[in-house]
């Protein structure tokens, strides 16, 4: 992942994340628990008893973006279920709250959203600077 969408999502964790369903868009705030730089992915967290959860398993295909004063990052991609134990086990103990909204890792889904095209837009600059990546 390139340094600058790095430095944006390591500053500010909580972004949007956008879901489609049946042509109608849907936004939240999810919380980044963990980034992998290497592979272009992001890792989230949710309740398999959220709405978010069940649009994942209609249709995977989710943008999320960071803003960091006149700086951001929009990813888009393809989020995938398949995460492994011991990732699960790791963000679970990393964020002090997870522990506190649930008894058990296991009582959240984990997902990986792997960037397939990004943006990074910085309008401090003159004309602004806009860099898109294709991974």
């Amino acid at each position: 992942m390139d340094q600058k969408l790095l430095e944006i999502f390591q500053r500010n964790k909580d972004v949007a994340f956008a879901t489609s369903v049946d042509g109608q868009p849907h936004v939240r705030i999810f919380q980044i628990m963990k980034i992998d730089a290497d592979n272009n992915a992001l890792y989230f967290a949710t309740s398999p008893k959220k709405a978010v959860y069940a649009q994942l398993r209609v249709n995977p295909n989710v943008a999320i973006l960071d803003l960091n004063g006149a700086e951001s990052a929009r990813i888009n991609g393809t989020v995938d279920f398949d995460v492994s134990d011991e990732i699960q086990l790791e963000i679970f103990n990393a964020n002090p709250v997870l522990p506190h909204l649930y008894s058990s890792y296991k009582d959240l889904v984990y997902m990986r959203l792997s960037a397939e095209r990004a943006d990074y837009f910085d309008l401090r600059t003159n004309p602004p600077t806009l860099v898109h990546y294709d991974f």
